[in-house]
């Protein structure tokens, strides 16, 4: 938490995977209330009804405490047969619908299902989302943040040439950051940790031909209105 802050990270969202982590991530948001801020979520690999039915129970809590619902969407990485695909696409419409009802948004995992979750997201007619690590094409990126979803750019971007090719074909107002701790780092083999979102930062600004003050103020802009987060002064 001091390397983060010292490196100038002005709030976190941690999101969670399953029961169990969003419990610690409450505590954790407790422990460093107005620094840390919580999405709950399951990972789209969890698919048996107990897992999502106890993680529904914990937002409908903890509504109050929360900024947003994720991780869920779609992994097409580890689940290969159609019929849990299938399932995990009636599970994310479920979240999203749920995340309209309770009016916050969604962080969407979506590994190598990028295409897929877009257009669920778009047939869904819910925009407070945002793709987190999104692994997919530019087209489809492009057509979702032309409807006002929002795309965050993990620390990898440093090495990754289809995070470089997203940073290069999105605008600015529809981009955020990350480092999906303790994974995605821009060093690789090392793990990540908040403090290394300045390496996002910096790429992008190389990338787009500004200065990274721009870069961290337009993508904080962007997360503090998706989030509904107001930074204590």
């Amino acid at each position: 938490m001091k390397r983060a802050r010292d490196s100038g990270v002005h709030a976190i969202v941690t999101s969670s995977l399953n029961y169990e982590e969003g419990l610690a991530a409450l505590r954790l948001s407790h422990k460093y209330e107005g620094y840390v801020y919580v999405a709950l979520g399951l990972e789209p690999t969890k698919l048996d009804s107990e897992d999502v039915d106890a993680v529904r129970r914990l937002i409908t809590a903890h509504r109050r405490e929360i900024v947003a619902i994720g991780e869920v969407g779609l992994d097409y990485y580890w689940v290969r047969e159609e019929a849990l695909r299938e399932l995990q696409k009636r599970l994310f419409l479920d979240w999203l619908s749920l995340a309209e009802e309770l009016s916050l948004p969604v962080v969407v995992h979506s590994r190598s299902a990028g295409k897929y979750a877009v257009q669920i997201v778009l047939k869904s007619g819910y925009r407070r989302v945002l793709m987190h690590a999104y692994d997919g094409r530019v087209g489809w990126a492009q057509k979702a943040a032309k409807e006002g979803v929002y795309f965050s750019i993990p620390t990898s971007v440093w090495h990754s040439r289809q995070k470089q090719k997203l940073v290069k074909a999105l605008p600015l107002e529809s981009l955020m950051v990350e480092t999906d701790s303790p994974v995605l780092s821009p060093i690789r083999g090392r793990r990540n940790e908040p403090a290394n979102l300045i390496y996002a930062v910096r790429k992008i600004a190389e990338i787009k031909g500004v200065p990274p003050e721009e870069v961290a103020e337009i993508t904080t802009k962007n997360a503090l209105e998706l989030f509904g987060i107001r930074l204590k002064t």
